[in-house]
């Protein structure tokens, strides 16, 4: 039975896949067949990613998949769970110069997923190049795997002893959202200096997830100036750092809300950033994080007490799915993958837009960030907006593209759920209207 600490996979439907990623845009082509042999040869020192979900009574838990994961030579999305993926919460892509890894959610997150990314472009870069590279900080074959990576992220924390929380945030029911989502969703490929950002940063005493969250919000102002409801931003943050584990694999990415005015909005740079952070320390405290640990153990005999993986996923997905913020900001805090920058041009992260309509997804690498600017719709207002703040703060920011967001699905085609029985005929149905 699975426990507090375990992936609930309930969170991935085929309506609301809530699936992540991490692209590098490399020097030279991908060598497709180097990469599938790159994957496969991390099978051993990273087992808990190939895995398939499983039906275990009224639960679903993830088992060993001896199936090869499935590289494709195409940018097109794919259906991990699925036969064209061979069952696996994984797959990669890849094309010209450019590769990625998708993954299911519910299984990691960004720190989690992060080292096994640097191992995979290890592990390639050294078959494309025959080069030796240092092996310090990466994980690779024949490494030992620490229990501090595999065993509970929390195992010398008190989760039960904790009391009450440091701090609670208000909660806002009503807060201003983007007016312009029609479900197309877009992404704009952006990167700025580094020293021009942190230098900014270091004037501000501002982290640079902080400046991007009240950059952002200006833009939403500046976009829709008649709305006079809060601006609500969302921040990811790792739990598991907060408590001092940063190598376990597992997804305990939360979000710290950040509230904004309309009307304080136009008030100094730096006062704003002073402000989101003291947001983010007050809601990032190890006793909140401990208590919301605590909720989350107390709450799964609740869960183990629906009695069918069908109504799970409803529950589930119903809460992973909902709209939660006004737009959220994510900073991958990786500043170097050691020895292969020279063979990396452009670093993303990328996740489902799943708790608003616009995602900002910031990482950084040779002396540059480079931002993965997500939205639910086509009109590059805010995006315009959002550039110009950039520059207004001494920012120059450098679009590189803009294309479709293509994010793969999830379908679990080898598991009889009615959940997901009804959302594949209904979308079968929809692809049928259009052959008609």
């Amino acid at each position: 039975m699975p426990t507090y600490i375990d992936p609930l996979l309930y969170g991935s439907l085929p309506t609301k896949p809530n699936t992540m990623g991490m692209e590098a845009v490399l020097t030279d082509k991908v060598d497709v067949g180097l990469l599938s042999e790159a994957v496969e040869s991390l099978r051993e020192r990273f087992p808990y990613f190939y895995v398939r979900p499983q039906i275990a009574g009224t639960d679903l838990v993830l088992a060993p998949n001896d199936l090869p994961v499935v590289v494709r030579d195409s940018w097109e999305p794919t259906i991990l769970v699925s036969k064209e993926t061979n069952y696996h919460v994984l797959s990669f892509k890849c094309e010209d110069k450019r590769l990625a890894a998708e993954v299911m959610h519910p299984v990691t997150d960004g720190s989690g997923f992060m080292p096994y990314f640097k191992s995979v472009l290890f592990c390639y870069l050294s078959k494309r190049y025959g080069i030796e590279f240092d092996r310090t900080g990466f994980r690779l074959p024949g490494d030992e795997i620490p229990d501090s990576e595999t065993g509970s992220p929390f195992s010398e924390e008190a989760v039960d002893a904790v009391k009450a929380p440091f701090y609670v945030k208000p909660e806002f029911k009503h807060f201003m959202q983007i007016k312009e989502p029609d479900s197309t969703w877009r992404a704009i490929k952006i990167k700025m200096a580094a020293d021009e950002v942190m230098g900014r940063c270091k004037e501000l005493d501002a982290s640079p997830n902080a400046l991007i969250c009240v950059l952002l919000a200006r833009a939403v102002h500046k976009i829709q100036p008649q709305d006079e409801k809060v601006i609500l931003g969302g921040i990811a943050v790792n739990r598991k750092a907060i408590l001092g584990n940063t190598d376990n694999y597992r997804c305990f990415a939360d979000l710290a809300y950040i509230h904004y005015k309309p009307e304080n909005l136009d008030k100094d740079l730096s006062l704003m950033c002073t402000v989101t952070r003291g947001q983010v320390i007050m809601q990032t405290q190890p006793e909140n994080v401990l208590f919301n640990l605590k909720k989350m153990k107390e709450g799964m005999p609740t869960l183990h007490g629906i009695p069918s993986i069908g109504a799970k996923m409803l529950f589930i997905g119903s809460m992973a799915g909902h709209r939660r913020t006004t737009y959220t900001v994510s900073y991958a805090a990786n500043r170097t993958f050691g020895p292969l920058d020279p063979y990396i041009e452009e670093f993303y992260v990328h996740a489902e837009p799943v708790p608003s309509a616009v995602v900002i997804e910031v990482s950084c690498i040779n002396n540059a960030f480079f931002l993965h600017f997500e939205q639910r719709f086509k009109s590059e207002a805010l995006l315009n907006a959002f550039l110009d703040e950039l520059r207004l703060a001494g920012i120059e920011p450098e679009v590189l593209r803009k294309e479709a967001y293509l994010t793969s699905d999830v379908r679990y085609d080898d598991l009889k759920i009615p959940v997901v029985e009804e959302a594949k005929t209904a979308w079968d149905g929809f692809l049928a209207s259009f052959k008609r």
